[in-house]
């Protein structure tokens, strides 16, 4: 790979990203931005190519964590700097690996030194490297939520603390944060997408004369780096100056009333929680007008603040997808425009056409609100009769739609989920080693001390009483003359803690025939929509697996996208055989092979099924035998049971005491219905107790 960077002005399009990683070059309070897009769009490339522009800095020679010689860090780690060098460096472009712990970022502890030495010994980690530079989160929806957290708290404080085993450190670590990430890999939480001061969508262009240029640049630049970026120095130099003017005219910058009254306005229409948005706003306005050479606020750059800050702050649960009304944008900005001083002026009076209280609407009416000649007359059919001559029209059959349209023989078209609930927990038993969540329960880095043992790498946790009882009983033969502990390696001993993990839940969905009464599908779709939002919330890996007809299908493949997984259930058609066997078989190859993958993380295997299989010679035998080879292995299951009438056969029950698993019904996956089951066990108690 070469070391020189690709040009930044020699990407071609994506003009939102690319002036939402200028404004915040330009304004580093702004608070970041996050890139959201497909695969392959260049977001990475932007990203690095950005850290080549900014100015260089000047910092103070020998320090670690990059403090500037005008304003020195009074809490540094390297200080006091009474007397120092001064020197000037580049501007430091950070990338974050995905697998990153928590310890290479805020920097660690050599407690072995600390306890044994009494030397508070501290390693910088990456936020203090990024301090006035660029920290880059490639697939920042990947990393642990701890880490996010961690990462978006620096950010958002402009400092980094680390708080171990009685040892306090701090220093500044203020830095451009830019996060990527593909949607279809996962969401991150609305929490902490808030936290991210602008978000960009992008998506590879369409056009196949701007997919050839972008074929061509990269091409040339491949084929002799070096060149390729000499033919755009002239440009990047005067985005450079331009970035350096920008930065110096800033606080020159005037946010007049009107313009802060309108940002606040559109806040409030567009519903968003708390008052970050309109604070991001403010600066996002503030740094676009320094970036177009004005030292005033105006509209445009208030209708573009928004654009730039609100779109990931619209979302209300896991399955809304990020976006903004235009016209009701462009409606809050035209009715707070004017100046607060100046009161609109009053209705004129009169009985005229459309002014008086019996006037039509804006168009003109007669008192009816009807056609221009007052009638108030039925409105105009529209030509050609259709159903769209009038919404109320008692010719427009609309059951009978489907008789002209007709679904496909054995197939049903997709019927819609009912609203989503707060489901029952289910877990994988035992303790695991899975990634951090919120639903099994595993050894982890967070939550509560169960036990000590020997280091395994890095001694980051310490168990201090595990450790003095390892080293108590050997003091005399070490020979201990003072009240210092002779500590060795091998007397150190770190905390096992156990918290929640997240688990990989494969959902096995049944759209045969047998379940296409259109009430009960949507009931069903309704069930899984709630799991799927509760395995968003718990952190989960999902995928998903129908089947119907001649065979199962593996609808969505093992991933962290619950949203993905939303979408595909909405427009599952129904109908045909039940072939459960087959769709128990391909759950079983799936999770083979994602053991592979990712040995750690168990799976929990749902099935939603009525339990009936059709479609081939002893068809429910097959699926009991196939069932049986998640009992083998040990998989945790759950049945959800969707058998319903007066009549029923149990095979749904039946089935989950092969699986061992446990099955449970439509009504009993409520949360609240669980709840108010357990109230009604113990009044039922209570009485009889009385009695």
């Amino acid at each position: 790979m070469s070391d020189v960077r690709y040009p930044f002005t020699a990407i071609v399009g994506m003009a939102d990203l690319r002036l939402g990683l200028l404004l915040n070059a330009v304004s580093p309070a702004v608070g970041g931005v996050l890139v959201r897009g497909e695969k392959g769009t260049a977001k990475s490339t932007m990203v690095r190519a950005l850290a080549g522009l900014l100015p260089s800095i000047t910092v103070v020679d020998d320090c670690r964590f990059a403090c500037e010689p005008g304003s020195v860090d009074p809490q540094c780690p390297d200080g006091p700097h009474d007397s120092f060098d001064v020197r000037e460096r580049p501007s430091q472009l950070v990338e974050l690996p995905v697998g990153v712990a928590e310890d290479r970022i805020v920097g660690s502890l050599d407690l072995e030194r600390a306890l044994a030495e009494g030397v508070k010994a501290y390693e910088p980690g990456l936020l203090a490297k990024a301090h006035r530079g660029v920290l880059y989160i490639d697939e920042v929806n990947l990393l642990q939520d701890h880490v996010v957290d961690l990462l978006l708290d620096a950010a958002a404080m402009g400092r980094s603390y680390v708080e171990r085993e009685g040892v306090s450190v701090r220093h500044a670590a203020r830095f451009l944060l830019v996060g990527t990430m593909n949607p279809e890999e996962g969401e991150l939480r609305p929490q902490l997408l808030d936290r991210f001061g602008l978000t960009v969508e992008i998506a590879a262009t369409r056009e196949p004369s701007e997919r050839a240029e972008v074929v061509r640049r990269r091409l040339a630049y491949d084929a002799d780096p070096a060149g390729f970026a000499a033919r755009f120095a002239a440009q990047e130099r005067e985005l450079a100056e331009h970035i350096t003017t920008a930065r110096e005219l800033l606080p020159s910058v005037e946010l007049t009333d009107v313009a802060l009254r309108q940002i606040t306005a559109v806040c409030a229409a567009f519903e968003v929680d708390g008052l970050r948005a309109d604070i991001v706003m403010a600066r996002t306005a503030v740094a676009l007008a320094a970036w177009a050479g004005r030292t005033e606020v105006l509209e445009e750059d208030v209708r573009k603040a928004a654009q730039l800050a609100l779109p990931h702050r619209r979302r209300r649960n896991p399955f809304d997808a990020p976006g903004l009304d235009e016209e009701q944008l462009d409606r809050t900005l035209e009715e707070h425009a004017a100046d607060g001083d100046d009161e609109p002026d009053p209705e004129p009076e009169g009985d005229g056409p459309g002014e008086g209280p019996d006037g039509g609407g804006p168009e003109g009416g007669g008192p009816d609100g009807g056609g221009p000649d007052g009638g108030g007359g039925a409105p105009e059919p529209v030509e050609g009769g259709g159903p769209e001559a009038s919404d109320s029209s008692p010719e427009v059959d609309v059951p009978a739609m489907p008789a002209q349209h007709p679904a496909p023989a054995r197939e049903s078209a997709p019927v819609a989920a009912n609203d989503p609930y707060r489901t029952r927990l289910f877990t994988v038993k035992g303790t695991g080693h899975g990634a951090q969540g919120r639903r099994s329960p595993a050894e982890t880095t967070g939550g509560h001390t169960i036990r000590a043992r020997r280091p395994q790498g890095t001694l980051s946790r310490l168990h201090l009483t595990a450790t003095l009882q390892a080293a108590a009983p050997h003091q005399v033969a070490r020979g201990r003359d003072g009240r210092a502990l002779v500590l060795h390696k091998d007397d150190f001993r770190e905390q096992v803690r156990q918290g929640r993990e997240s688990n990989l839940v494969l959902f096995v969905v049944d759209a045969s025939g047998s379940m296409a009464a259109r009430q009960r599908m949507s009931a069903v779709k309704g069930a899984v929509l709630s799991l799927l939002m509760d395995a968003y919330q718990r952190r989960d890996k999902i995928g998903m697996i129908t089947f119907r007809g001649a065979g199962a299908e593996l609808a969505l493949p093992p991933t962290s996208s619950v949203e993905v997984g939303a979408a595909r259930l909405e427009s599952l058609p129904t109908g045909g055989r039940t072939p459960l066997a087959a769709g128990l078989l391909r759950a079983h190859d799936v999770l083979r092979v994602e053991r592979l993958r990712d040995p750690n993380r168990r799976p929990l295997l749902v099935l939603v099924t009525d339990g009936r299989a059709t479609g081939g010679r002893d068809a429910l035998a097959q699926s009991r035998r196939a069932a049986s080879l998640f009992a083998a292995q040990g998989t945790a299951s759950v049945v959800l049971d969707c058998e319903s009438g007066p009549v029923r056969l149990g095979l749904a029950r039946t089935l989950a005491g092969v699986l061992g698993g446990t099955a449970v019904s439509l009504d009993e996956l409520r949360a609240e219905g669980v709840a108010s089951l357990v109230r009604e066990n113990r009044s039922v108690s209570t009485v009889r107790k009385a009695a």
